[in-house]
């Protein structure tokens, strides 16, 4: 526990517990209360899971220094599964399969419209695409003049889903999760094999991670790959779906990160992905390539502005810290005092 008061992380340990998120256990019930928008644009496609209570830990230099609640309880991650995407993106770089990120994706009928076709990789890992269209039966203009905390508290005269001119790709920032399913599908497409088994493969596995975890997709995502059956995994538990995977695994993830993609001296993400991962977006200073950034403590002022975050709705938070050489993995927080409980964290230190 060096650098660490006991007393300090007890404190944030208790605070975590305390606090715990505002949704329901029920976490069908809670998407299907429209949580994210009314029907019948939040039908759900994707499997859920009931969830568990308030759980996390805390790795210093590596090591765990805290921890509460049940950290090996398997729960959907929504958002934090895009963070997941771009490591695939990385893996992806690094076995050539996509050679320029400012290339074109191209592949598939998705991107053959005249308007879509310029959409690079980056676009898609930077949510600037403005890619048009309907994917696995949801019209990306469901997440048109989407409000988040992190952005805006909402757009005077608009609500979410209402149609607005589309801009140039790479000119517009918006949070939008059917353009982040197509990024999996060409993710997909390239890897020719399901992301699941790709993920463990190459990344979870090598870092020791557990058998428990799954990557789900929708019962309108199954394509057909060199003829083989494949379900397309989403990005998130928008409308189901998504990781479901424990705090134990996810900070061996976030480890991955602070190491600069390197693990018991073996190399998983090629060199630089991390550091291109958390460069800020020209239009969004506070978005790298699917994580977020705190740049001068924009998003949460009491962390470094070196810290950077996967974020999933209903609390799940994955921190890293490389000026404090911290990973902190919250399950279930109320995301109103994340930034409360990080300055705990803060103030532990010795």
């Amino acid at each position: 526990m060096t650098g660490f008061s006991a007393a300090g992380l007890a404190a944030a340990t208790a605070f975590a517990v305390a606090h715990e998120t505002k949704w329901q256990r029920d976490i069908q019930a809670q998407l299907e209360a429209g949580n994210f928008e009314p029907p019948p644009d939040n039908a759900i496609l994707g499997p859920t899971a009931p969830r568990g209570g308030p759980n996390g830990l805390i790795l210093h230099h590596g090591a765990r220094i805290a921890g509460w609640g049940d950290t090996a309880q398997v729960d959907m991650t929504f958002s934090v599964a895009k963070s997941y995407l771009s490591l695939l993106a990385g893996i992806a770089v690094r076995d050539g399969l996509i050679t320029d990120l400012d290339g074109p994706v191209g592949e598939g009928p998705e991107f053959a419209s005249p308007h879509n076709a310029g959409i690079t990789w980056r676009h898609l890992l930077q949510q600037t695409s403005e890619w048009e269209g309907t994917l696995f039966g949801k019209p990306e203009q469901i997440d048109r003049y989407r409000a988040l905390a992190t952005e805006f508290a909402g757009r005077p005269g608009h609500r979410k889903g209402d149609p607005r001119p589309l801009q140039t790709p790479g000119t517009y920032w918006e949070y939008n999760d059917v353009r982040v399913n197509l990024l999996s599908l060409a993710l997909l497409r390239r890897f020719r094999a399901p992301l699941p088994e790709v993920f463990h493969r190459r990344i979870l596995g090598p870092l020791g991670g557990s058998s428990t975890w799954r990557w789900e997709g929708y019962s309108t995502s199954e394509v057909t790959i060199d003829g083989r059956a494949i379900t397309s995994v989403s990005g998130g538990g928008h409308w189901g779906g998504g990781v479901f995977i424990h705090a134990e695994d996810q900070a061996r993830i976030g480890q991955l990160m602070l190491a600069d993609g390197v693990h018991d001296g073996r190399r998983i993400l090629p060199e630089g992905w991390v550091r291109l991962s958390t460069t800020p977006c020209a239009i969004k200073p506070d978005y790298g390539l699917l994580w977020w950034l705190n740049p001068d403590r924009v998003y949460q002022a009491n962390a470094s502005p070196e810290s950077y975050f996967a974020i999933g709705a209903g609390g799940n938070v994955t921190w890293i810290d490389p000026a404090n050489d911290l990973v902190a993995v919250l399950r279930w927080i109320d995301m109103a005092v994340l930034n409360q409980w990080i300055g705990l964290v803060m103030a532990a230190r010795g």
